[in-house]
């Protein structure tokens, strides 16, 4: 059981994640809806940013298929893994990844 110790945050790496995928899930919601719109521009928020550099632009992208699949997995850390909800010190869950 939860004793409000999950709200506390999480590492860095999560944070970088979740920030990560959620710049995905805009931009890829923005592609979708000037195809929607028929839009004859470019909605590619990245590739409007990162264009002129197709390295970092495809980097980027890369990072962010990384985030998503760390978000899929989750965190395995000690500040991420509640010590409480995963089943106390002797848990499965924790430390292992």
């Amino acid at each position: 059981m939860c004793k409000g110790c999950c709200s506390v945050g999480g590492c860095t790496v999560h944070w970088i994640t979740k920030v990560l995928v959620i710049i995905g899930g805009v931009n890829w919601g923005l592609v979708g809806l000037g195809m929607l719109l028929g839009s004859v521009s470019n909605w590619n928020v990245v590739n409007i940013v990162l264009g002129s550099v197709p390295v970092v632009e495809g980097i980027v992208y890369v990072l962010v298929g990384l985030a998503a699949v760390m978000k899929i997995f989750g965190c395995k850390c000690s500040k991420c893994v509640c010590p409480s909800c995963a089943g106390g010190e002797g848990s499965k869950m924790e430390g292992s990844m």
